[in-house]
């Protein structure tokens, strides 16, 4: 293997990697996180997501290739912060870093039935 062939798989599964991770966190969060955020539904990001890693697992097309890498951009750029925005922290699970207290339930603080 030479240098330059090194490189370029380098690039290659940096570029499958990026997609499959794109792929799982469009996955997790949630469908109407996507209406919330007024970005396209979860079902088209799971398609484009899902055929960038199929391109890059079995079509070595770099043009191919390279739209995968456009649409896995496009959704960490643009997507993802607005799907976390609108679903108050990671995946859409309610979860916030640094706020609330243990006493807190899933609907708000517990009061202990003041």
């Amino acid at each position: 293997m030479t240098a330059v062939g090194g490189v370029m798989w380098l690039i290659f599964t940096a570029m499958l990697a990026l997609a499959i991770v794109a792929f799982v966190m469009a996955a997790i969060f949630r469908e109407d996180a996507y209406r919330a955020a007024d970005k396209q539904n979860k079902g088209f990001w799971l398609i484009i997501l899902g055929i960038a890693v199929a391109v890059n697992l079995f079509v070595p097309m770099l043009f191919l290739q390279l739209a995968g890498l456009v649409a896995s951009i496009v959704f960490f750029v643009d997507v993802r912060p607005a799907l976390q925005q609108v679903s108050g922290g990671r995946g859409g699970r309610g979860f916030r870093r640094g706020r609330g207290s243990s006493s807190d339930g899933p609907y708000g603080p517990y009061n202990g039935g003041r």
